[in-house]
Parts: C-alpha cells; sequence; structure tokens
C-alpha cells in the first residue's frame, strides 16, 4: 500500500519523466492503485488542509492515470486534453509534490479531457475553470511537467500561508 511516504517530493528523478500508457490488461490492478492514490491523497489533506486530484507518478506509479476527488472520485486512464480554449486565466497553482510553495501559472479556461474509464469505457468530458485548470495540472504531471516550469515569472512563488 502507497502512503504519504510515497510521494515524490520537489526533486524527485521521477517527478519530470513521461509516465506509459495503462494498458487493457492492467484493469485488475486499477482498484489497487486508486486504493493507493485515495489514500495518498486523504493523508495530503489531513496534513496540509489541500488536494482535489493526483497523477499515479506522483506515489510511483508511472502510468498515465489520474485520480480526482470533487464531488465525487474519477479515474482517468490515459487522459489525453483536446480543445483548449484560447480564453486562458492566471492563478496561484499548489502541488502535492511540494505542498507548501504556491506558484503562479496561466491556464486554459476550459478543455475537453478524453479518457478511458476504470472500465475501459472511453468518456469525453468538457470543463472549465476550476476542474480545467486541475486536469491542466495533473495531465502535466503525467508529461513530467511540474507547475514551478509554467511560472509566469521568477519572482512568482510564494509559501503557503499558514
Amino acid at each position: 500500500m502507497k502512503t504519504l511516504a510515497d510521494l515524490g517530493l520537489f526533486g524527485a528523478p521521477r517527478l519530470y519523466e513521461v509516465c506509459e500508457p495503462v494498458l487493457e490488461t492492467e484493469l485488475p490492478l486499477i482498484a489497487g492503485w486508486v486504493a493507493d492514490l485515495h489514500n495518498g491523497m486523504s493523508e495530503v489533506r489531513a496534513k496540509y488542509h489541500f488536494g482535489r486530484g493526483i497523477a499515479a507518478l506522483q506515489l510511483g506509479m508511472m502510468k498515465r492515470l489520474v485520480y480526482l476527488n470533487l464531488d465525487q472520485p474519477s479515474v482517468l486512464l490515459n487522459p489525453e486534453l483536446t480543445d483548449a480554449s484560447a480564453v486562458a486565466f492566471e492563478l496561484w497553482d499548489d502541488c502535492m509534490s511540494f505542498p507548501n510553495l504556491l506558484v503562479r501559472v496561466r491556464r486554459h479556461q476550459a478543455v475537453t479531457v478524453r479518457y478511458r474509464d476504470e472500465h475501459w469505457q472511453p468518456q469525453v468530458w468538457p470543463v472549465q475553470d476550476a476542474p480545467s485548470e486541475l486536469l491542466q495540472h495533473e495531465c502535466d504531471h503525467l508529461d513530467g511537467i511540474l507547475c514551478i516550469m509554467r511560472a509566469l515569472g521568477p519572482q512568482l512563488f510564494r509559501w503557503r500561508p499558514s
């Protein structure tokens, strides 16, 4: 079972790697992976009081899998972002891999995510605003991109208020 101790923190080499696609033959493993992601995210929420989504590589599973817990848990296998809006917005982004740091970034206001669910069924989900920003952040993780790499400037970092 993966725990907060397995969370890849800033500087961990795996955070800069590109994840492999989830294969249909790996479906029997998904429930265990999702349980680990849920537990890891729950521990971050308890300790740092934030967390809406986590990418599998943050816990050392180098697969294109994102677990979200907004109004209800969602599992996205092999997510791909399409139809990014021209309209963007700026926000202070946070990340479980460096929980006390906020980074000013720009994200598309709306995107469409195409993915497979935990039953291998294809899904299409148009999102905007906060879910759009979150999915862009998590999909960046799957490509080895951290929000610090998207900072709008060298002085647009700050510590999370306690």
